[in-house]
């Protein structure tokens, strides 16, 4: 057999591809990366790209930071791995949990680690079965989540998960409810106002629950922001209209802040933002600022107290991942986590009105009916008629082609249905906007020429 030469096409001969638009990569070829220098990566080519995505959410301070790397390199050197079984587990991982409830909302906790937030949010759905059921509620057993909601790929996390996609998987699993999405622009009603559309996502809140039964209800999941749903942040008021309806019928509430937390939306965590406080958090992402595979369930003191309470009348909680809580992952994350108090946070604060500008410049363009965001997430949807926020005909695949086409241009952001997402690192400066607003200008210009 021939073994292939280039890149591109030993990638292909042997990678099986997840997530990836397969007629982009059969057309264009795959992009594959050697190294990272600040906010840019590099390719096999020597190809430099202004990666505004940051990642995948993930790599806030950059792909070089060298604290995160010396962190990384003394943990291995000291103590390169192990687990959190059986009482046993290493000092990084006791520093961590600390530091993760005082950065908390809560005024006390417990952290359990996972290896990805979508074993953070799967690990957490078994947790409120095991307490519900230790509780003598074994009904309990429906989560309630959000249309167009991203929650993760394990066959739980992927049910919560309100993406059409996962039909293929013959998902969602029974017992996950999915509400409207909160999103005004595309989900209101005609001649509906804002402040009508969030009381109406609250009336059906309360349907849902009266339907379903408040006492077969286990939890409710949300982000802050919709992230992977295309940067939808909730209509004005939302979260104080909804959660007085949970707290009333005693539904644990979870923030899934997997993109959300530790800064992206300016704030520590994305509840912050919208001012109110859950039950638990789930992390991951920023968490290791991308150095490392990590995702935490940090537990508030009222939900912790409960699962304690279930875990010694059995004396164990039964569930684990071999690598949870390992030592270098936790080295890496407190680093992480000092880098973003000890200034990363301040500069997306900073950026925020120069990223908000920038978005406002460009949805004035005929082609982008919408732009929204908060901090440094954002997003430009595309529609093919502005007045009518009629969207493009899917064949034209105009998203991924705006994609492509900034890729080209030395930059790197992602399509969502028919919206391009920014997420820049957190270390990006102004002449870092300034060239990736450019650089999408200029593909946006090209592409819409051609369908528009």
């Amino acid at each position: 057999m021939t073994t292939p030469q280039s890149w591109d096409a030993r990638a292909k001969a042997a990678t099986f591809f997840g997530f990836t638009d397969l007629p982009s990569i059969n057309e264009r070829g795959t992009v594959i990366i050697t190294h990272g220098e600040g906010p840019y990566i590099i390719d096999t080519e020597g190809r430099r790209y202004l990666d505004a995505n940051s990642g995948l959410w993930n790599i806030v301070a950059g792909f070089d930071h060298e604290g995160l790397t010396r962190a990384a390199q003394e943990q291995y050197a000291r103590f390169p791995g192990y687990h959190a079984f059986f009482g046993r587990m290493s000092d990084q991982a006791v520093l961590l949990s600390e530091k993760l409830v005082e950065i908390s909302p809560f005024e006390s906790g417990k952290v359990f680690y996972t290896n990805s937030g979508s074993e953070a949010n799967d690990t957490m759905v078994k947790m409120l079965w095991f307490m519900h059921a230790a509780e003598g509620n074994p009904q309990k057993r429906k989560i309630i989540t959000r249309k167009n909601a991203y929650h993760g790929v394990t066959a739980i996390s992927a049910s919560m998960t309100g993406k059409p996609y996962n039909s293929v998987f013959g998902l969602p699993l029974d017992g996950f409810v999915h509400l409207s999405c909160p999103h005004y622009w595309r989900e209101g009603r005609d001649g509906e106002t804002e402040a009508e559309f969030t009381a109406r996502m609250g009336a059906e809140l309360e349907e849902v629950i009266a339907r379903e039964g408040a006492d077969t209800i286990a939890g409710f999941f949300a982000e802050p922001i919709m992230g992977a749903g295309g940067v939808i942040p909730p209509s004005d008021g939302y979260f104080d209209t909804i959660i007085p309806i949970l707290r009333k019928h005693g539904i644990p509430v979870i923030s899934d802040e997997v993109i959300c937390g530790l800064g992206r939306t300016g704030e520590m965590w994305g509840c912050e933002t919208y001012g109110f406080t859950p039950d638990v958090i789930i992390s991951s992402k920023a968490l290791t600022a991308g150095f490392f595979p990590m995702g935490a369930i940090i537990l508030g003191p009222e939900i912790s107290d409960r699962l304690q309470r279930a875990t010694d009348a059995i004396e164990e909680f039964p569930h684990g991942f071999t690598a949870s809580g390992h030592p270098v992952g936790c080295a890496i994350a407190l680093k992480a986590i000092e880098v973003i108090e000890g200034g990363l946070l301040d500069n997306v604060r900073r950026l925020t009105p120069a990223f908000e500008a920038g978005l406002q410049r460009l949805s004035q363009m005929d082609n982008i009916g919408e732009w929204r965001g908060k901090g440094l997430m954002g997003a430009l949807e595309a529609v093919k008629d502005k007045a009518t926020k009629t969207p493009f005909d899917g064949s034209l695949s105009v998203s991924e082609r705006i994609a492509n086409t900034c890729t080209d241009h030395g930059l790197i952001c992602r399509p969502l249905g028919q919206s391009i997402v920014l997420a820049p690192p957190f270390i990006a400066t102004d002449a870092h906007l300034e060239e990736m607003f450019d650089k999408l200008e200029a593909a946006l210009k090209k592409v819409f020429s051609e369908v528009a």
